[in-house]
């Protein structure tokens, strides 16, 4: 991990933002963090859920719901609406930051940086919006609680990651707190030396978890995209194949929201166009470089189904030189409707915007697009590479050290982001040296875990009475 180069000049705003955030403890006291009071039968919260997959696309929002009631932490992952609801209600400092608003552990991981070194950060955006600094950390301790109960792990095995946690993003954060704005700015985990720090801390063990993330990550590019998605049909032609309803080409998909197949290859192409609008210059001299071969409908994730989202594949100097992009409907942010209004014209632009505040190193290739509505009105779009080194943490495999190492590795990014984004100072001098604000954390995570399960029972028993749609898993 980057070690900190402390700001030789003592700022002259430093003191009074140190003041700021231990001033911060008697409204806010860091114990306050930890109460959380789990109510049964709470219809209230799954209907928004129900509320939110109206704007969605209405086929899909079976598989939406099949997907989010595997287990309680699938649950959890696709309910960030329902958190973001109750976080609005938890006391909190009035430090604001760019937050990442569905900071669970499964949306960190490692990608391709622009110089294809492999780097480990948050990977998710599309709930990206200014609000509270507690309110992703409160998200990130509640995950690795409810991972470890769906691992199995004992109370005091979650009860170390939780901490561990917690203590990585306090410690942490007093570390950028040390540091000049640059330093902070240029700060990144590079992943082979996060192994290797890690390997000495476990005495020379092998990081399983993250080698075989990284192993992952570096055979998902463009060319494997192409090869996993995409055929060469009988004159040579590059086409995505048909794997209904996780990815269906336009071809095969006919109407779609009353919208004929070749109007909507128009519209799509309108999206596109728009997309290379928003790139710098040299983005676009690159992918005009790239000649269109095929687009598909493509289902991703557990909270983002029912979005609308497509893919373009695209081929370079020849089929061997593959670009495969995605295109992901942008809705309003769950902190927005609980917080305020992030200041984008669009809300494509907020998750592009917000993805380049609080990540170390974007996707090259990251846009937005928008495009009218039958009815009136925009439907907003973001762009980016589909794998770009994407590799993901195996959280159904993943064992105890794992689970510790990689909540560390999660808070150090979540900690970036709040550093380069906020009052970094500030945020340090209300956490303290003490432990008071891990032991609410670890609080806090234990009761969100069994509020997060009480929902998924309803959940699960609303699905079975036939009161919400449910898909069967392929």
């Amino acid at each position: 991990m980057p070690k900190p180069t402390p700001d030789r000049r003592q700022r002259g705003g430093d003191l009074s933002r140190r003041e700021r955030g231990r001033a911060a403890r008697s409204a806010c006291p860091r114990s306050a963090h930890g109460s959380w009071t789990v109510r049964e039968g709470r219809e209230e919260v799954i209907a928004l859920l129900e509320e939110q997959s109206r704007t969605r696309v209405q086929e899909l929002i079976g598989l939406r719901y099949a997907r989010m009631g595997v287990s309680p932490f699938t649950f959890y992952r696709g309910s960030a609406l329902i958190m973001a609801h109750d976080l609005a209600a938890t006391p909190c400092t009035g430090i604001e930051v760019q937050c990442v608003g569905d900071a669970h552990i499964a949306n960190f991981g490692i990608f391709s940086s622009p110089t294809r070194h492999l780097v480990f950060d948050i990977n998710d955006f599309d709930e990206t919006a200014p609000g509270p600094w507690e309110w992703d950390i409160k998200r990130l301790v509640a995950s690795v609680e409810i991972c470890g109960r769906d691992r199995g792990f004992k109370a005091s095995a979650r009860e170390r990651a939780v901490r561990a946690c917690a203590k990585a993003y306090r410690k942490n954060m007093n570390r950028f707190a040390q540091m000049s704005e640059l330093d902070i700015w240029y700060a990144h985990l590079d992943v082979e030396q996060t192994i290797e720090g890690f390997e000495d801390e476990l005495d020379g063990k092998q990081s399983k978890t993250l080698r075989r993330a990284v192993e992952k990550a570096r055979t998902k590019d463009n060319v494997r995209a192409a090869d996993k998605l995409a055929y060469r049909d009988a004159d040579g032609s590059a086409r995505f194949r048909c794997v209904p309803p996780e990815l269906v080409p336009l071809r095969e998909l006919g109407s779609f929201e009353g919208i004929e197949a070749d109007e909507l290859g128009r519209r799509i192409g309108a999206l596109y166009a728009s997309y290379i609008d928003s790139l710098s210059y040299d983005k676009r001299c690159l992918v005009n470089r790239y000649h269109p071969d095929d687009i598909a409908r493509k289902v991703v994730g557990v909270g983002s189904v029912g979005t609308r989202a497509w893919v373009a594949l695209m081929h370079g100097k020849d089929e061997d030189d593959p670009l495969v992009l995605q295109m992901k409907e942008a809705s309003t942010s769950v902190v927005e409707r609980v917080y305020r209004a992030a200041p984008f014209a669009t809300q494509g632009e907020r998750v592009v915007q917000g993805q380049r505040l609080i990540q170390s190193t974007s996707d090259i290739l990251l846009g937005w697009t928008s495009i009218e509505r039958p009815g009136g009105g925009t439907r907003d779009y973001y762009v980016r590479q589909l794998w770009n080194g994407k590799g993901s943490i195996d959280l159904e495999n993943i064992g105890e050290e794992g689970l510790a190492s990689t909540a560390r590795l999660c808070a150090w990014a979540l900690a970036h982001a709040h550093a380069r984004t906020g009052d970094g100072v500030a945020i340090a001098a209300y956490l303290g040296d003490s432990d008071a604000f891990d032991d609410a954390l670890w609080e806090f995570a234990q009761a969100y875990a069994d509020q997060n399960e009480a929902d998924y029972k309803l959940f699960c028993a609303k699905i079975e009475r036939g009161e919400l749609p449910c898909s069967k898993l392929a």
